[in-house]
């Protein structure tokens, strides 16, 4: 299956492409998993995308919606959503449970970069 990618953020929703494009990445990964049906999801969802645009090709960002791809959120221990994840070299650096801001995250990057 082929990721979707919208304004630059891919979205995975199975173990193969989390493969390719989380675990085997070579920059650090921003990963936001969200359902449709949760608001908080949505206030977050316009901050990935803006923070997609900020960093370009420094950072990869993925959403995973939990609804498709409930075995991954079950693999990193997802309970609560949205929780937002910075991963580099596919080990967890960073990790946020529930909506912040967007200075709130682009601290995580920032640290992850530095």
């Amino acid at each position: 299956m082929t990721p979707q990618k919208i304004m630059g953020i891919t979205h995975v929703s199975d173990a193969k492409t989390w493969e390719i494009e989380v675990m085997n990445s070579e920059t650090p990964v921003f990963v936001d998993f969200w359902a449709e049906w949760c608001g908080p999801c949505r206030m977050v969802g316009p901050v990935v995308e803006e923070l997609a645009a900020d960093y370009g090709d420094k950072v990869k960002f993925v959403k995973v919606n939990v609804d498709e791809a409930n075995e991954l959120a079950s693999k990193y221990n997802v309970f609560s959503i949205p929780t937002l994840i910075l991963l580099r070299k596919g080990e967890i650096i960073s990790q946020q449970v529930g909506a912040a801001s967007k200075e709130s995250f682009k601290g995580m990057i920032d640290r992850a970069l530095a």
